[in-house]
């Protein structure tokens, strides 16, 4: 009798293998077969700038020996690049005439000055060794890759090729694409699905919160005037001591309390925990639609490392200049035409020895 419930676990066992590996693999090949926008290559820069892709992570190596909080707000940088009239380097440019940049729309507020010098000091990098051919939105798209790898993370391909766009979008187009943190998960899932992404999309991307930090304005209204009661009453009591008061703004918190400088699954961890910060993090564990992906990432890292690459990548390529569209800034900051003067010095700029991380 025990022998024949052996054999038939076996059997269930075996089958189970054989369907999860099927599948596992019909993924795989998929997302090595991931159809890229035309203009777009996974080898663009290989005769034009070879060392590009080096000459980045060998600098942000460097940056994130000293600070690796600098990786989050690296990654975010993308993100907030891409939800805004696409890939394009549009959140980089400074204000003029025109009005006020992407930078200054509330969303953007909160993203690190740093980031931004960042970008800049890579551009100058990368421009010194191969001239200016490589776009500043490939740059911010490159270092976001890394700054995940570094920080423990998956490392994958970019299809690369994007240019920078000629105009920043306004503060009501810059409102309208970044999902503010008090999302629920109706309101998130609605958001982007007008950018083609899929709940799994969603949960995905959403575990780039598992780095970085939140402000107390992002999330006092979880605590004041009731706590919400999604919200382990432990992790509530000690956000309060960080946010005082409902109107608490200066002080930050990491996003992910179980290992907040490492990109892992922990995030989802604290989802389950009701340890998520922001209405748009533990509402994804909340609903059901978007739970048992939430438990799945939780359970297998390697699944959210997978669906992650296959999301961020989808991401990056949304609404990309490529060809002859936008150009290829000589400061990432400034359009080309509004910054003659500055390429005309821009032989100097190429003489910059590397400095340390603060002389950036």
């Amino acid at each position: 009798m025990a022998s024949t419930s052996l054999s038939s676990f076996a059997s269930s066992l075996v089958l189970f293998l054989s369907v999860f590996l099927s599948v596992h693999f019909q993924l795989t090949e998929t997302r090595g077969t991931q159809p890229i926008v035309k203009g777009l290559s996974w080898t663009f820069y290989d005769s034009i700038c070879p060392n590009a892709e080096s000459i980045i992570r060998r600098r942000l190596r460097d940056v994130f020996r000293q600070d690796i909080g600098q990786a989050a707000g690296l990654l975010r940088l993308q993100f907030h690049d891409c939800f805004v009239q696409g890939c394009d380097g549009s959140v980089l440019l400074d204000g003029s005439a025109s009005g006020p940049s992407e930078k200054d729309a509330p969303p953007n507020l909160t993203l690190r000055q740093q980031a931004f010098r960042i970008i800049e000091d890579l551009r100058r990098r990368v421009h010194r060794d191969c001239g200016r051919v490589v776009s500043c939105a490939d740059i911010t798209v490159i270092a976001a890759r890394d700054s995940v790898f570094l920080s423990g993370g998956p490392d994958y391909d970019l299809p690369l090729g994007r240019r920078d766009g000629l105009n920043f979008a306004t503060r009501n187009e810059t409102l309208a694409n970044l999902p503010p943190p008090s999302f629920n998960t109706s309101e998130l899932l609605t958001s982007l699905s007008t950018k083609n992404f899929t709940p799994t999309d969603v949960v995905a991307l959403s575990g780039g919160h598992t780095i970085g930090i939140g402000h107390c304005i992002s999330f006092t209204n979880r605590l004041y005037p009731n706590q919400d009661s999604s919200m382990d009453k432990t992790f509530a009591n000690n956000l309060k001591t960080t946010c005082p008061t409902s109107n608490s703004t200066e002080n930050t918190t990491v996003l992910d309390i179980r290992s907040p400088n490492k990109f892992d699954n922990k995030y989802y961890v604290d989802l389950m925990n009701r340890q998520g910060l922001f209405t748009s993090d533990q509402d994804l564990y909340t609903d059901k639609r978007t739970r048992g992906i939430v438990t799945s990432f939780a359970i297998n890292e390697s699944l959210f490392f997978e669906e992650f690459v296959n999301s961020v990548v989808k991401m990056g390529q949304l609404n990309v200049l490529t060809g002859t569209q936008g150009e290829v800034r000589g400061n990432c900051s400034v359009r080309n035409s509004a910054n003659y003067n500055l390429l005309l010095s821009s032989s100097s700029v190429a003489e910059e020895t590397q400095g340390t991380w603060s002389e950036i």
